[in-house]
């Protein structure tokens, strides 16, 4: 048996029949002595164990508070499943808004009637302004067509597309935003929020932080079409603060200091619950002061400098799987975040075999890699590219904001 007393669930759906199995096997090994050493304080009881224990660790282990509370879970989604005309009471003209295309395909299954709206501009990467419509668009089409070495055109027909969407939103009986807690999702929030100049007559809101019985919840996308009518009735209405926060949060997150941004990452109070989290994560975006990395660099070369040689894909899996406490990179995003540590005139990353398609090349830390993650060279003092976080603009050899060992910017000349 694993660390874990029951194998995880990727889609959120948790089979009671299984999970009753694996109490009565768990049951077993309890009584017998050969149950995983975090159980040692239970088997050290005089008494002899029950059922009910082991139900009871098996609810625990899959993050619930009792074996009833995990079996109403489940039945709940039963239920959702059964009855979706029921659960997912929507209408035609509902909009359903998401930052990518990973549920569109679910809601249908799960039984929801009405449009589905994304908005992918990946609002964590390259500059993020406040600027004119016009001249705002213009400038994120140029950053992901060079970026993700993309089509400009094609770029320019997806952003001017989904963008005409949204002042759209106010002419509709109900608008419903999905989003997780990371900093892709949350800024996406804000973006649209902050956004509306006239509102639906119902504006709601489903966020999710976790997922009971997933033991790594990426996101709302890999959750089955049941979970998400089980979701449904979750939704919350957005209220007058939560859309003051958000025109806040989001002009913050333009400016070019981070000082204002940083004030709200470090607040335990906002309206939007999972905000705070988000905006402290892209924070540390921010160059370091002690190496000059954002904090996925420093994973990244980290996870390198370990392996030795290690497929660039590779790279990605176990950053995502073990490493990154927020994930928010998808494949494409992370490629771009690393290019510019290979391209760089002083790069901190080899890569080799450029032949292959980009996932399989092998990637090795250059010796100024191995300097700048030993703390011994700053990568902003070398010829690092120019990057951008929210408004927030840094160029090597010049002075810029960074993040001191509290997570609070500071200003290095």
């Amino acid at each position: 048996m694993s660390a874990r007393l029951s194998s995880p669930s990727h889609d959120g759906r948790i089979n009671l029949e299984q999970q009753r199995k694996r109490a009565k096997e768990l049951l077993q090994r309890l009584r017998s002595g050969t149950a995983p050493e975090q159980l040692a304080q239970l088997q050290s009881s005089p008494l002899t164990p029950r059922l009910a224990d082991a139900q009871w660790l098996i609810a625990r282990d899959l993050g619930f508070a009792s074996w009833p509370k995990l079996k109403a879970h489940i039945d709940a989604i039963d239920f959702a499943a059964r009855h979706p005309q029921f659960v997912a009471d929507d209408e035609a003209r509902t909009q359903h808004w998401r930052c990518g295309n990973d549920i569109g395909h679910s809601l249908r299954l799960a039984g929801f009637t009405g449009a589905f709206h994304m908005l992918t501009d990946p609002l964590c990467m390259g500059p993020v302004r406040d600027l004119p419509s016009e001249q705002y668009q213009a400038m994120r089409i140029d950053y992901i067509s060079q970026a993700y070495a993309l089509d400009r055109e094609q770029v320019q027909r997806k952003m001017l597309d989904e963008y005409s969407h949204l002042p759209l939103i106010g002419d509709c009986p109900r608008a419903v935003l999905w989003c997780e807690a990371d900093a892709y999702d949350q800024l996406f929030l804000i973006r649209l929020l902050s956004s509306l100049e006239q509102l639906p007559q119902r504006l709601e809101v489903i966020q999710i932080g976790d997922m009971p019985g997933v033991q790594r919840f990426i996101g709302i996308g890999q959750l089955a079409p049941d979970v998400l009518a089980w979701l449904w009735p979750q939704r919350q209405a957005v209220s007058k603060p939560m859309l003051q926060l958000a025109q806040q949060a989001w002009a913050a997150y333009c400016a070019p200091s981070p000082e204002v941004w940083a004030q709200l990452a470090h607040r335990q109070d906002l309206a939007l619950p999972f905000l705070a989290r988000a905006l402290l994560r892209q924070l540390q975006e921010l160059p370091g002061l002690g190496d000059g990395l954002s904090l996925s660099e420093r994973l990244s070369l980290q996870i390198i400098g370990e392996f030795g040689e290690v497929p660039f894909g590779r790279v990605f899996a176990e950053l995502m799987a073990k490493r990154e406490p927020l994930p928010y990179l998808g494949d494409m995003m992370f490629h771009a975040l690393l290019r510019p540590l290979i391209d760089s005139p002083t790069p901190l990353i080899a890569e080799a075999r450029t032949d292959l398609e980009w996932v399989k090349r092998p990637l090795t830390l250059t010796a100024l890699g191995e300097r700048v993650l030993a703390g011994q060279a700053y990568w902003l003092d070398q010829q690092a590219p120019e990057r951008w976080v929210g408004g927030v603009r840094l160029l090597a050899g010049q002075g810029h904001w960074a993040l001191d060992k509290n997570l609070w910017p500071v200003w290095r000349a």
